[in-house]
């Protein structure tokens, strides 16, 4: 099984370079490495993300409804097994969401078809990219070589973004899309209103979401549209 992971990783490795190369966007490359993900690990289905911290994280790619709504989780809630990743630069594996080190996060996708999460972190050498999660609807363990395997995919993931990054593989940053603008919008609203900090900010609109049962991105885009005020987040 390992040789045969190995094969398949080169493979789409190679091909997702090709199409960068030959002018295909990072977002296409990030899509067909996440399927590739769903096709030869027993998952069903994962996302990336690029972070630069609590208060800096992008959504790029999710594969499905499902894998969308745990990104859109847990950057709402700024827990979950991507920011774990990405802060102790380890894998994460909950093969059990019911009994995981996150209990607001399984609460609020409880009624997901998620029985197993595990995450990624995206790093090169010192540097920390982003994170890549895989759920699974049934709990269960990944195997010693299915741990290792989907190690080598988000080797992959890595690389790609690395290149569109630095721009060597005729791509860039501009490539994809930014998910959570409002919030970004947001947080800076917050931050002229009442001379806060970033991180301050950003966790303000986090609590006022999970007060009122909504996603951050919902309360963002309500505040920039001026459908509700500063003070209505309770601020002083």
């Amino acid at each position: 099984m390992v040789d045969a992971g190995d094969d398949a990783v080169r493979r789409i490795r190679e091909t997702v370079l090709d199409r960068l190369r030959d002018g295909g966007t990072g977002l296409e490359a990030l899509g067909r490495v996440c399927h590739a993900c769903v096709e030869l690990l027993p998952i069903d289905g994962a996302s990336v993300s690029v972070m630069t911290g609590f208060t800096g994280r992008e959504s790029l790619y999710a594969t499905d409804e499902v894998a969308a709504r745990i990104e859109a989780v847990q950057f709402s809630l700024g827990e979950g097994p991507c920011f774990q990743a990405f802060d102790t630069r380890r894998p994460v594996l909950a093969p059990d969401l019911r009994t995981v080190a996150w209990p607001v996060f399984a609460a609020e996708i409880a009624a997901e078809p998620v029985g197993a999460l595990f995450g990624f972190p995206l790093v090169a050498g010192a540097i920390s990219i982003g994170a890549m999660d895989m759920y699974r609807r049934a709990p269960g363990w990944m195997s010693a070589e299915e741990v290792g395997l989907a190690l080598r995919l988000v080797d992959v993931v890595t690389l790609v973004l690395l290149g569109l990054r630095h721009g060597g593989v005729d791509g860039a940053w501009s490539d994809l899309p930014l998910s959570h603008v409002h919030v970004h919008q947001a947080t800076g609203v917050l931050i002229a209103a009442f001379d806060l900090p970033p991180e301050q900010a950003l966790a303000r609109l986090r609590g006022y979401a999970f007060a009122t049962g909504r996603l951050v991105d919902d309360v963002a885009d309500d505040l920039v549209s001026q459908r509700i005020r500063p003070e209505d987040l309770g601020l002083p």
